[in-house]
């Protein structure tokens, strides 16, 4: 690969470094992948001549007026700085004609920059100064501001569980579609595939109506959680993003896809995100985590 790659790594880098010295609290900044770091930092000394995967990480941006959280979802090419990020902002303040409103904004605003400049700080900028407007013209915000009254939100957290998950363009249809109606959670790839999401009732619901028709007949959802909360839904979520869920599969299997995810990895994730119960009813066993 190209030392152009490499400078453009390098450069990304930097500015994460950066952002993560400006947004220093938990939660503020959230990076997919456990190992990101380490795999780049591999690449870029000759260790490891794979390319590693792109960078992405979610911000949680504050927006005082009214008190709300927009996050940027920050995906960036391997020539990012010299190509445009790609980013998606979301938040439970926004109906669906206004999210869509701010992110098409947005995105001219960045493209209008100069490529080779790093923007993602300016991008957070932008959505301190501009989101408000957005928020206040939305839907949401219109129907709970002139009784003055705290209007309450449906939140579900939907457990499902698939045969297996392995094509590509079905586990885009899963993110893409977690993607537009604001869902977090995970994906896992592989046999057996399970997949998370929540968020808002209503956005669940479509989503399950959406990922299974018209022909995914091995599949199934085991579980609902519900939960109801004022206004913001965030603080019932458990998960920061729409993860990318895989774990090294048992056995040596060479180029077949036929082959199962360890369960035992799976169940620490679990645990790490206090949803341990949520085992059993998947598998039907009792999870057992491994002793360090």
């Amino acid at each position: 690969m190209s030392s152009a790659v490499k400078e453009s790594l390098q450069l990304q880098m930097t500015e994460l470094e950066m952002l993560f010295s400006m947004f220093p609290n938990k939660g503020e900044i959230t990076l997919h992948g456990d190992h990101t770091f380490q795999n780049i930092q591999k690449y870029l000394n000759d260790t490891d001549q794979n390319l590693p995967h792109m960078i992405e990480y979610l911000v949680s941006v504050t927006i005082d007026a009214p008190k709300v959280k927009v996050n940027l979802q920050v995906t960036l090419p391997h020539d990012y700085p010299h190509v445009t990020p790609q980013l998606f902002a979301r938040s439970d303040a926004l109906d669906r004609q206004q999210q869509f409103q701010l992110n098409q904004d947005l995105t001219s605003y960045i493209t209008s920059l100069d490529l080779g400049e790093l923007c993602i700080y300016t991008a957070v900028r932008w959505l301190q100064d501009n989101s408000i407007s957005y928020i206040q013209n939305s839907k949401l915000y219109s129907e709970r501001v002139p009784d003055a009254k705290t209007v309450k939100s449906l939140f579900n957290r939907m457990w499902i569980y698939s045969h297996h998950i392995y094509r590509q363009e079905l586990r885009k249809k899963i993110f893409d579609c977690a993607k537009k109606l604001n869902l977090t959670g995970f994906c896992l790839t592989g046999k057996p595939g399970i997949i998370c999401v929540e968020g808002i009732k209503e956005n669940c619901e479509e989503f399950w109506h959406d990922v299974r028709y018209p022909n995914w007949k091995h599949i199934s959802c085991k579980h609902v959680e519900s939960g109801e909360t004022e206004g913001n839904v965030d603080n019932l979520r458990l998960f920061q993003t729409f993860e990318d869920l895989q774990f090294q599969a048992h056995g040596d299997y060479g180029l077949r896809n036929d082959y199962h995810m360890d369960l035992g990895q799976f169940l620490e994730f679990l645990k790490a995100h206090q949803s341990e119960h949520v085992f059993q009813i998947l598998f039907g066993v009792e999870g057992k985590c491994s002793e360090n």
